[in-house]
């Protein structure tokens, strides 16, 4: 007699046994349905977990080239048709009212320049954290603290220009007000938020930003929340970089303008620094609870960023700070001062080695080399070196002309191609070159900055709407009827960026050539006609190239209000003192920091 199993196996026609793909796809599936729920349960785990670890090693290894920003574009593009928004043949947001001249409560925040240095005495915070947790590598915090309060600001009268400016935040505080308060970004068409922290950044990023427009009433507002919403007594995972620049940054430079120690105290706690000074920051931290997430690859900015903003605690004991910065200028890998874009968080080291760019990734660690050299009191001749031979790396191996205007711009290099690509974030440099003319540098860097900005700006004057894109291509070769400027359809975006108004900013304070205010007017009044929402706030676009219908992305970068309308205020301003240079230096998210004196 036949057992009962062999009796169930099926015969073929002949006899045989049946090896059919049917037939294997029903046995596999008795099998699968033999198997317990537990070892069920655990396959579909470790299934899974290898699909995830595949994404992940996936996306760790795609084409470093491709710019942070377009990598997300479609995750922010907004999908949003409404009705009104889109009219045929005009612009697609209404050209503002003109600013109202009598605006109220006005007083800008200016420290004379004749004031003497401010004394300082010594005051240890042990055990400084959120919520009495200390954070990682930090026991006891040296902070050097102003006596008293910065001399009373004096009034200067604003012009028009600046009443525009002034008139453009409040339309945009506005809308934030009402829509997003309290949270990371407002989303002025859908009149909603976007969170990315959870910790308030546009409005942590437009404190300083108030205080210098002198909106008192708008910043005691702002502060109240400060006060009692601000805590990092959560469990939200947060970016290094962007919290060092933007919140550490807007609340120690909110302290240092008015004296209030409550911005201090607040800043103490967004305090993320590595326990361990030989490794690289990781980009990614847990606040309030939970790990550290390390990524495999880190960038060179956010090595440096925590330096700037930790050296604005000007007591702040150093040694993890120079540590990083010892070991960056150590490192192998580099060509001519230039740098790969990542760095190996366990190993320290340079990877992705043969490509240099000074876009996404890689803008601020040049623009902080020079930055911190003057904030530390011109010292640490270290970064000095590393920043002049960047900037001879910069001319040897990235600089073109174009066609058919011979505009100068910064190229990428990777493995020895040079590609005609420029990020607008490049625009930068025209402003860190001038600052470092003035700091002593050589003249022709005040040279190539004034060089810089002008093509800079052509990226703005070349286009339909008078607004730049994300990325731009030069076109290196005599062509008939084409302009420097080539705009992929990927790249076509505007994010309300600040680069060249904050480059503008630099060469007017330090030429007094006003062509810089007259072109940075031109920019205002063309976010004004094409990224202004009537209802309260002002829109990233996807369309540069269309003024008939710019594709509004339903998203307010809380660096609008953070950098680009200040740099704007500042641009337009007739008082050269407004944010003296001499005493202040802006971090990336143009939070102005003291600098300590040389002696």
């Amino acid at each position: 007699a036949f057992s009962p199993a062999i009796d169930r196996l099926p015969q073929a026609a002949g006899g045989g046994y049946n090896n059919s793909k049917a037939w294997r796809r029903r046995s596999c599936w008795r099998k699968w349905k033999q198997l317990s729920r537990l070892q069920r349960s655990i396959i579909l785990f470790l299934f899974a977990f290898l699909v995830v670890c595949g994404i992940k090693t996936y996306a760790n290894m795609a084409d470093p080239w491709k710019s942070a920003t377009s990598r997300s574009l479609e995750e922010q593009k907004a999908d949003l048709e409404i009705p009104g928004l889109n009219p045929a043949n005009q612009a697609i947001l209404p050209i503002p009212q003109k600013a109202d001249a009598s605006l109220r409560d006005f007083s800008p925040q200016v420290i004379p320049t004749s004031s003497p240095q401010p004394q300082y005495h010594l005051i240890v915070s042990l055990g400084a954290g959120v919520g009495g947790r200390v954070f990682a590598g930090v026991a006891a915090h040296l902070f050097l603290v102003p006596q008293e309060r910065f001399p009373l600001p004096v009034s200067v009268p604003f012009n028009k220009r600046q009443l525009a400016v002034i008139e453009a935040f409040r339309h945009a505080w506005r809308g934030y007000k009402e829509f997003a308060w309290g949270h990371d970004e407002l989303k002025p068409i859908s009149k909603t938020f976007n969170e990315w922290f959870g910790l308030g950044l546009t409005l942590i990023d437009a404190l300083d930003t108030m205080w210098i427009l002198g909106l008192k009433a708008e910043f005691q507002e702002a502060r109240e929340w400060v006060a009692k919403e601000l805590d990092f007594q959560k469990d939200v995972d947060v970016n290094l970089f962007e919290s060092a620049i933007r919140i550490l940054g807007g609340l120690l430079s909110t302290y240092h303008l008015s004296g209030d120690s409550l911005f201090l105290e607040k800043a103490v706690g967004t305090l993320l620094a590595s326990g361990d000074p030989r490794r690289v920051p990781a980009l990614l931290r847990t606040i309030g609870v939970g790990p550290l997430w390390i990524a495999p690859s880190s960038l060179p900015a956010p090595k440096n960023v925590h330096s700037l903003s930790f050296l604005s605690l000007p007591a702040y004991p150093g040694n993890a700070v120079d540590s990083v910065m010892r070991h960056v200028h150590s490192l192998s890998g580099k060509n001519d001062g230039l740098v790969p874009m990542f760095i190996n968080t366990n190993s320290g080291q340079f990877t992705h080695l043969g490509v240099y760019t000074l876009g996404a990734r890689a803008d601020s660690y040049y623009e902080y080399l020079l930055k911190q050299w003057i904030q530390g009191g011109k010292k640490e001749n270290e970064l000095l070196e590393d920043y002049v031979k960047a900037i001879e790396g910069v001319k040897r191996h990235l600089l073109r002309k174009s066609y058919p205007k011979r505009l100068t711009f910064v190229g990428e290099l990777a493995h020895g191609h040079f590609s005609a690509k420029m990020d607008h974030l490049v625009c930068f440099l025209p402003g860190v070159l001038a600052l470092g003319a003035h700091n002593g540098l050589p003249a022709d860097h005040l040279t190539l900055a004034a060089e810089l900005a002008e093509t800079c700006y052509q990226m703005y004057a070349q286009v339909e709407t008078g607004l730049s894109p994300e990325i731009v291509h030069f076109n290196t070769h005599p062509q008939k009827d084409r302009k420097d400027v080539e705009i992929k359809t990927a790249d076509r975006h505007n994010l309300l960026r600040p680069e060249t108004v904050e480059s503008l900013f630099y060469l007017y304070r330090f030429t007094g050539d006003k062509k810089y205010q007259d072109w940075g007017w031109e920019i205002l009044q063309s976010f004004n006609q094409y990224t202004r929402v009537p209802t309260g706030g002002y829109t990233s676009i996807d369309n540069v190239q269309s003024p008939s219908n710019p594709e509004p992305r339903d998203k307010m970068e809380s660096f609008f209000l953070g950098e680009t309308l200040k740099y704007f205020f500042l641009l337009f301003s007739d008082d050269v003192n407004l944010i003296n240079l001499d005493q202040y230096v802006f971090n990336t998210e143009a939070h102005p920091l003291p600098i300590r004196p040389s002696a």
